[in-house]
């Protein structure tokens, strides 16, 4: 399964012209895309009104979501800041923190804008390259 990070979902709705957009465009099989719900958070808060908010909601639910944190996730997620804090590492944002963790415990591949991920990769993030 294809995770598709708040990055990358902002930059297909903007259409921009990203490596990681034309990746999305070429995914053959949407059903293989996952949308997390903290992802869905992080993509409509940043929507400029009520009805663009609904247009993507109901754009992104066109996709299988699935609920990103448990207990489980939150304990390995804290190991993995720690390990990475002990490699002079700082994942700057927690909501990524949690992203790429779901995504290593789950092995799902991570589709991403984001330079967090990439230190992730060391933990075995497995990034999707299209």
């Amino acid at each position: 399964m294809i995770v598709v990070d708040s990055s990358v979902w902002i930059s297909v709705i903007a259409n921009a012209d990203h490596p990681q957009v034309a990746s999305f465009l070429a995914i053959a099989d949407r059903s293989q895309i996952l949308v997390g719900d903290i992802v869905l958070l992080e993509v409509l808060r940043g929507a400029p009104s009520e009805r663009m908010a609904r247009a993507i909601e109901n754009d992104l639910r066109r996709f299988e979501i699935v609920s990103m944190l448990d207990a489980n996730v939150a304990v390995k997620a804290a190991a993995n800041y720690r390990t990475l804090r002990a490699r002079s590492v700082t994942i700057r944002n927690a909501i990524d923190l949690i992203i790429g963790t779901f995504c290593i415990e789950h092995k799902h591949q991570l589709l991403h804008r984001d330079r967090d991920f990439g230190h992730m990769e060391q933990l075995g993030l497995q990034p999707y390259k299209g």
